[in-house]
């Protein structure tokens, strides 16, 4: 079943995948409605994965703090606090249709940003596991690099949402990471967009989001330089949905690659199968800290390998995280409390505390500012500004 408020977007994506089923010759069928109600009843398992207020409201979220000197992206920074105030309690609101019309199911979320959007869900009761393609990314790449099938690797991926490192490859069980480091240095450094030498400094692997907080200047001043991605995003985005209209279209766009997302296919395929299946392997979620991370509160929502079965996501042990991670971890995820917080129950308080709050902002005047623009900006999505 395919969800979507938009008619003429649904249509053409349904008819897409049917098209794509056909050429592979699967038997599952493809149903689409603009009503969540009919599609989530009884259902095992509920992807979320939306927008509100479309690549509009993500072309402010990465262009309005880029005036006030900071990272404009959609889930970094101020732009992602905007973003997290709009999107969840649109999720909390589809999430309650889910428990009333599939109480049983699984809310599989890849709706950013992710990491407070599972807390948001997890804290109001919701079997849901947070989902992102970051570390999947990194372990289709490394198997490529190292002529492997991915199977045989592992990561020692650790962090929150967006805020992750990988401090081990291992191959077959077997740490590989000084090896790559030596031989496949460069090619790490593009992955997360760091010079070589920060690379080869840190002896681990940033996500390519470390780059906000490591490299926050250099990268302000590139994005004043050009277009926003969100232009960019909703260029391909037409230019697909008029691949999609041609009924002789039946196989994924190379154009798609450009979208970004890559691997989230296969991602929210093993995951379920594992949820439903009761797997038992390892696979990198968005779950409860629950004492992984001692120096995190236990409902915190931590990005790392945990073992998936019918139960949920079980976190797997992980090695004492460095100062140097670990202090940025604990104040990115003291962030997300307040944000949270400002995204359940409004006003321009919590906003400003959350961007207080924020390591890539943290100063009165500035997050005073922000507050104010952000709550301007996105006001037709904010209905607890109605009173103000």
């Amino acid at each position: 079943m395919l969800i979507d408020p938009d008619e003429h977007r649904l249509g053409l994506v349904a008819a897409m995948a049917a098209r794509m089923l056909a050429r592979a010759g699967h038997p599952a069928r493809v149903t689409a409605s603009t009503t969540v109600d009919e599609c989530v009843a009884g259902a095992a398992a509920v992807l979320i994965q939306l927008r509100v207020g479309g690549q509009a409201a993500r072309d402010v979220d990465e262009t309005l703090p880029l005036e006030c000197g900071c990272v404009g992206q959609e889930t970094t920074g101020a732009g992602g606090l905007a973003k997290a105030l709009r999107t969840v309690p649109v999720v909390l609101g589809i999430a309650e249709r889910v428990r009333a019309y599939a109480p049983g199911a699984w809310i599989v979320d890849f709706t950013n940003p992710v990491g407070i959007v599972t807390k948001a869900l997890l804290d109001a009761g919701h079997r849901a596991i947070g989902l992102c393609n970051v570390a999947i990314g990194f372990q289709r790449r490394a198997a490529a690099a190292l002529g492997v099938t991915p199977d045989r690797i592992s990561l020692d991926h650790v962090g929150l949402n967006h805020l992750t490192w990988v401090r081990a490859i291992r191959l077959d069980g077997e740490d590989v990471l000084p090896e790559a480091m030596e031989n496949h240095a460069e090619e790490l450094a593009e992955a997360a967009g760091l010079p070589v030498e920060l690379i080869r400094r840190l002896g681990a692997v940033p996500s390519y989001y470390l780059r906000y907080y490591y490299q926050h200047d250099q990268v302000v001043e590139e994005q004043k330089s050009g277009p926003s991605r969100a232009a960019r995003v909703a260029a391909i985005e037409a230019e697909l949905l008029e691949m999609y209209a041609d009924p002789a279209v039946d196989a994924k766009p190379e154009l798609l690659e450009k979208r970004g997302g890559a691997f989230y296919s296969e991602a929210a395929v093993a995951l379920i199968a594992s949820l439903v299946g009761d797997r038992g392997d390892v696979q990198v979620v968005n779950t409860r800290n629950g004492g992984t991370l001692p120096f995190l509160d236990d409902d915190a929502v931590i990005e790392v390998p945990a073992v998936i079965g019918v139960h949920g996501a079980a976190p797997a042990p992980v090695d004492p995280v460095e100062p140097l991670y670990r202090g940025l971890i604990s104040h990115v995820s003291a962030y997300e409390t307040l944000a949270l917080d400002a995204a359940r129950n409004g006003g321009t308080d919590r906003v400003r505390a959350a961007l207080l709050a924020h390591p890539l902002i943290g100063q009165a005047a500035l997050a005073d500012d922000l507050a104010d623009r952000l709550i301007a900006a996105n006001r037709a999505h904010l209905p607890w500004t109605v009173s103000r």
